[in-house]
């Protein structure tokens, strides 16, 4: 078979790149491995753009799974650890006498042990999208995790362990039993998901887990859950190794995490992290696996969990995090403060950008430069003090408020103060990173299928290297630009089955005879009512698809009867 051809991109060269993954930890059924049927056709791969990887450089590999088993010695870093060397000249030779660990006790073990009978193991059967035929789904498969229970009979998990999900059981410690449950709310951005279950039977004998404060570095902590490798509960244990703000891989956002070197695999995701009070200071979300690294999970601290509690109670529904709708430069540098106008005790960021779709974008300007956000002094780098000793950045404060709270925000304006009482909205980008569990919208004219582009899409189309893979311009569009509207959407050209157009896949829709595309819904209301004689898509990279209108719209029904679809465009564009 002749191999496809590649446009407007060089073939990356096949280096040998380390790279170290981030992970999200479930257990995956084996026997439906085979459905694991997302790879990117090769002739999907056109228009990407060369990888960068040096002679020795590393990547960051972004993709699901998780960590290795812990090392038994807490010292991982060859630093922590008492230390005895010889002396060179004059250097001294020191030995300090480290005291012996107190002896466990007892009445600690029993307050962790009535906490773990409420650590329960999920079972969820997944039926994820099909971006490539979007009428349709792929196979099922079964994955399996960890989650707890709480007051007021709910269950908490990672939103990952139940994404697409068609049926989730749960099962209590020691029991054989498998209950059927319902999800009440998932919040992709924070990684969690609340569950509950109509049996009473479920809740009897069971004490919920009680929260813990913010822990501290150097704190015990014991992970609870049911990872690979068997049936039944496991417990590991660490310490608090380190505290900021992280990047959550399934929400594809930043919040505060906790790292911790107890050891987490998959299955791990959902179950509780304790303190040694036997209260739940954190959710097991995400670990890092690379030869160089050992022993780092990630843990959603209780101010998350307790955000997400709170506003699903607030609102009855899941709502978000909120953001500052604003992209900012460190002021680090003395000469740029100066021409800022700024005084030798004022700090802040420079505003770059701001989003149009903010409501912060009918007051804030470019180049203002942000001093204070509810009273708390912003420094140049963009950090806020956290704790002793600790400073952390000021998205922390954003993200501690609702989806339309009001937050004061001081700026500094042509060496003006000016302060502002601006509503906090969610982000809305021009590419989303998530359906939200929604089936994609299409639409399909001819041999043609058009579809509004998400980040799930592009790893579809391309695979977890998409941002090297894709058409560079849809990844411009994708890094850097922004939606001006809250309705705008980015449209392609999926694919088509017309002679002559076989290779433009993928390619984006700018207008049609004319006219331009805001959305999927605005092309098809342009295509259904169009009277003209040819349809005319103008589409990116100077290139144009003219079909005849009258033809167009007949062949449409035979082709759907032909490969059995259902409908020309799925149920939200009815």
């Amino acid at each position: 078979m002749q191999e496809p051809k590649r446009k407007r991109g060089r073939k990356p060269k096949k280096q040998q790149a380390e790279t170290i993954e981030v992970t999200v930890d479930d257990v995956v059924s084996p026997t439906t491995a085979d459905t694991a049927d997302t790879e990117a056709s090769p002739s999907r791969r056109s228009q990407g753009r060369p990888r960068k990887i040096g002679k020795h450089a590393k990547s960051w590999d972004i993709s699901i799974i998780a960590s290795p088993v812990r090392r038994s010695s807490r010292f991982s870093n060859g630093d922590c650890g008492p230390v005895l060397s010889n002396g060179v000249g004059d250097r001294h030779v020191s030995v300090v006498a480290e005291p012996a660990p107190p002896p466990v006790r007892l009445e600690t073990v029993a307050r962790v042990v009535p906490s773990m009978d409420a650590v329960v193991k999920v079972f969820c059967v997944h039926t994820d999208p099909n971006f490539s035929l979007p009428w349709q789904r792929k196979r099922q498969y079964s994955s399996s995790s960890s989650g707890f229970i709480i007051g007021e009979r709910r269950v908490l998990t990672n939103a990952h362990s139940v994404e697409h999900h068609t049926q989730v059981k749960l099962k209590k410690r020691g029991s054989d039993i498998k209950y059927l449950a319902t999800v009440l709310s998932i919040g992709t951005e924070c990684d969690i998901a609340m569950l509950t279950v109509s049996d009473d039977e479920f809740w009897k004998g069971v004490s919920p887990v009680e929260f813990g404060e913010l822990p501290v570095l150097q704190d015990a902590v014991t992970v609870v859950g049911y990872p690979i490798g068997g049936d039944t509960i496991s417990v590991t244990s660490g310490v608090v190794s380190r505290m900021e703000i992280l990047s959550y891989v399934h929400g594809s956002t930043e919040l505060l995490g906790l790292q911790i070197d107890a050891a987490t695999n998959s299955g791990n995701s959902g179950g509780p992290a304790f303190n040694d009070k036997g209260e739940c200071v954190g959710i097991a979300f995400q670990s890092i696996k690379h030869e160089d690294v050992e022993n780092i999970g990630y843990v959603i601290p209780t101010p998350v969990i307790m955000h997400f509690i709170r506003d699903y109670e607030k609102n009855g529904s899941y709502t978000g995090f909120p953001i500052l709708g604003v992209e900012w430069q460190k002021m680090e540098n003395p000469d740029l403060r100066v021409s800022m106008g700024m005084g030798p005790n004022q700090k802040g960021v420079r505003i770059r950008r701001i989003e149009p779709t903010a409501p912060e974008s009918h007051v804030l300007k470019p180049s203002d430069v942000i001093l204070s956000f509810d009273g708390v002094n912003i420094a140049n780098d963009g950090t806020v003090p956290f704790r002793h000793g600790e400073r952390i950045g000021f998205s922390y404060l954003v993200s501690q408020k609702y989806t339309g709270d009001n937050a004061l925000v001081k700026v500094l304006r042509y060496s003006k103060i000016l302060e502002f009482s601006i509503k906090l909205a969610t982000h809305k980008r021009l590419i989303p990173a998530h359906i939200n569990g929604k089936p994609p919208s299409y639409y399909i004219v001819a041999g043609f299928v058009f579809a509004a582009v998400s980040v799930p899409y592009l790893r579809s189309e391309y695979g977890k290297d998409y941002e090297f893979d894709a058409p560079v311009k849809l990844l411009d569009k994708h890094l850097h630009s922004m939606a001006q509207s809250v309705d705008e959407q980015l449209v392609v050209l999926v694919a088509d089955i017309n002679i002559g157009y076989e290779e433009i896949v993928n390619t984006q829709v700018l207008a049609i005879n004319g006219k331009p595309v805001k959305n999927l819904k605005s092309l098809v209301k342009m295509v259904e009512s169009c009277d003209d004689e040819f349809l005319k898509f103008d589409l990116e990279y100077q290139q144009i698809v003219v079909l005849k209108t009258k033809n167009a719209k007949a062949a449409t029904l035979d082709i759907l009867t032909t490969h059995c679809i259902p409908s020309a465009m799925s149920n939200d564009l009815n």
